[in-house]
């Protein structure tokens, strides 16, 4: 099958399930959200210095597939939903990275040119996580996914304050 199918040139989509929406619905904007995510995520991997934060940026673009499928079925039972344990594994990492860096106050974004690629791809997660959060209100999306991409954004914000640890230091905001 080939890139172009015509298929949306009425301004309808096809769901993961199987049922056509409009390309504005609701859950169409949710993962199309996390599809932005997951390149924005996929330039910064590019600029990382750390390999530890490489292997979680890898992790985590695996993982979006997962969370845009998810989203992206309305009927049915998508076959590799996020689990309680996806978001566990987050909060894991969040939490050895809050170990390594003990934060002092509000951070300025963009210390240096990976953790500023980073914290690009937090404010695209906290996005999503709003479109998702508008499309529960309508629809069931599950807790887990909920809570994944919450978490998810944490883990962007520590992923760049542990590049600039690497790089120089955090800068705060001076009060």
């Amino acid at each position: 099958m080939g890139i172009v199918t015509r298929t949306g040139d009425d301004g309808l989509t096809g769901l993961w399930s199987g049922e056509r929406v409009r390309k504005d619905d609701l859950r169409v904007e949710a993962y199309g959200t996390i599809d932005e995510l997951d390149s924005v995520i996929g330039e910064a991997g590019h600029w990382l210095k750390r390999d530890d934060c490489k292997a979680i940026v890898d992790e985590i673009q695996h993982d979006l597939y997962r969370v845009a499928g998810q989203l992206a079925t309305r009927s049915g039972t998508f076959s590799s939903p996020v689990t309680e344990a996806d978001e566990k594994r987050l909060s894991g990492y969040v939490d050895k990275l809050e170990t390594e860096i003990p934060l002092a106050g509000f951070v300025i974004p963009g210390a240096n040119l990976q953790s500023a690629k980073l914290d690009v791809a937090r404010t695209v997660c906290r996005r999503a996580e709003r479109r998702i959060v508008t499309l529960a209100w309508e629809s069931e999306v599950s807790g887990e996914l909920r809570r994944y991409v919450n978490r998810l954004s944490d883990l962007l914000f520590m992923l760049a304050r542990a590049e600039e640890a690497s790089d120089g230091g955090v800068r705060y905001v001076k009060t």
